[in-house]
């Protein structure tokens, strides 16, 4: 009797784990000065999706964040008003209440400070200010409402920091873990990956180096590591430049005065944000979670599937003086190269 209820029970903890979305990844942080509602995840969710927040009111935040491809657009770079074309992949917004910064520089140090910086850029949203966001918000009745409801305020009191408040509250929300991986590493059931996603998941731990950017810990894994890599991708952009720019720099001018193309500064990567010359070409590990749903890949979408990901760093990427030194030929077997692709398939996760 006693026998048949722990059996009884260990298989419904199970259950109850194997249906936990967030099998696999660590507790959310929440911001003390901004504690998640339903109300105001509801007016997140509403003002994410509305295109008025534009100059041509053709863009929402979820043009290029589609639900349907995990939160990304699906090209290789963004696309904004007037069908205009930036110079970065977007980049999934699932799991990024756990990064330390936002955006492929890093540039945004919350998500709430992110989720305003769309809406200004030439490109996407277009806007000059945000008067225009207030101003629609200030005309439609249901948001009047809501923000009455969220922070108990008139419409004539609605800031954009409350905009910030409630996009970020949604944007933390899109969480997603309990893959394959996580049901066999973190919920203990081994038959939940396959042999060769099993082997696959050696490989990116031990010959492949995978884990070292994109971690695993012992109870929880985000795939990425918060820090920023040069990796090759996109380099040969600037290489031609990168002396004369180093130059202009210690002589104290700007990047500005000298005449770079937008592709060339987006490519200076980490470096727009710290003006640290080591930092040229470095750009914030993404997460690797769902990145069966995120073609293409890399900062500007130049890989498109991930057989050739794997291609290109076995390959050990391409060299210059500022690519990161654990980048180097790993000289994969051809089934370790599918079994490696098979691994991370099995990295998508439930939300």
């Amino acid at each position: 009797m006693y026998k048949n209820l722990i059996i009884s029970l260990v298989t419904l903890f199970s259950s109850f784990s194997y249906a936990n979305p967030t099998l696999g990844l660590p507790p959310l942080p929440i911001p003390a000065d901004n504690p998640q509602t339903v109300e105001k995840i509801k007016l997140g969710q509403l003002l994410f999706n509305d295109s008025r927040f534009s100059d041509d009111g053709t863009v929402s935040c979820a043009n290029c964040h589609h639900s349907d491809k995990a939160f990304t657009d699906g090209l290789a770079v963004a696309k904004g008003i007037n069908q205009q074309t930036g110079v970065r992949n977007a980049p999934t917004v699932i799991n990024s209440a756990f990064y330390e910064t936002l955006f492929l520089d890093g540039r945004a140090k919350s998500l709430e400070e992110q989720a305003l910086g769309p809406f200004l850029n030439p490109v996407e949203h277009g806007l000059t200010d945000f008067n225009k966001i207030i101003e629609v918000i200030q005309n439609d009745i249901q948001y009047i409402q809501l923000f009455y409801q969220v922070f108990n305020i008139q419409a004539e009191e609605i800031t954009i920091n409350h905009v910030a408040k409630t996009i970020a509250s949604f944007e933390r929300t899109l969480v997603s873990g309990n893959s394959l991986f996580d049901q066999y590493y973190f919920g203990r059931d081994h038959s939940k990956l396959t042999e060769s996603e099993a082997r696959g998941m050696r490989v990116f731990r031990r010959k492949g180096n995978c884990a070292n950017c994109h971690e695993i810990s012992w109870d929880n894994a985000l795939f990425m590591d918060n820090k920023f890599y040069n990796i090759g991708i996109g380099f040969e952009r600037i290489k031609d430049q990168v002396d004369n720019i180093i130059s202009s720099l210690k002589q104290g001018e700007s990047i500005e005065s000298l005449e770079l193309s937008p592709e060339q500064v987006s490519e200076l990567g980490r470096f727009n944000v710290t003006r640290i010359i080591s930092d040229i070409g470095k750009f914030k590990t993404p997460t690797i979670r769902n990145i069966n749903l995120t073609a293409p890949y890399m900062h500007d979408g130049s890989i498109k599937t991930l057989e050739e990901v794997v291609d290109y760093y076995d390959k050990g990427g391409i060299s210059s003086r500022f690519t990161d030194a654990a980048i180097f030929p790993l000289n994969f077997t051809e089934q370790e190269k599918i079994d490696l692709v098979a691994f991370m398939k099995a990295l998508t996760g439930s939300m």
